[in-house]
């Protein structure tokens, strides 16, 4: 089966995107839930199908990602666009508003990695 030509170009999602240890505890801020952030990371660069986002979002239940994913549709930062023809297929993309996020994001990335270290023994201290 050939790829739609709409998909042909895009570069697949890199399995290793996000650290195993799973650092999204460490964002200094949520967007929807603990998946929120990573899922519009993996949109930054185009719309995504459900089992795309789910190579480097190892560990997420899809019952996970598909509420995570009505959150995010519901707050006005991904919009999913159902493709129909000769192969069906659903599509989440970033909306204005979630592309209009990216930049705080990053900005909230930077901050997380310059304080990594103290994040951690933040957190270690306190489950002691």
């Amino acid at each position: 089966m050939t790829k739609p030509p709409q998909q042909a170009d895009r570069t697949a999602l890199d399995p290793e995107t996000f650290d195993p240890v799973r650092p999204s505890p460490l964002v200094p801020f949520r967007v929807g839930d603990k998946w929120g952030t990573l899922i519009l990371r993996c949109l930054q660069d185009g719309p995504r199908r459900f089992s795309e986002l789910k190579v480097p979002l190892r560990g997420i239940t899809a019952k996970s990602l598909t509420q995570s994913l009505r959150r995010l549709e519901r707050d006005g930062f991904v919009a999913r666009e159902e493709h129909t023809g000769a192969e069906r297929r659903v599509e989440y993309a970033l909306t204005p508003l979630g592309l209009g996020l990216l930049g705080p994001l990053d900005a909230a990335c930077a901050w997380t990695r310059d304080h990594w270290d103290e994040l951690i023994d933040a957190q270690e201290a306190g489950r002691t």
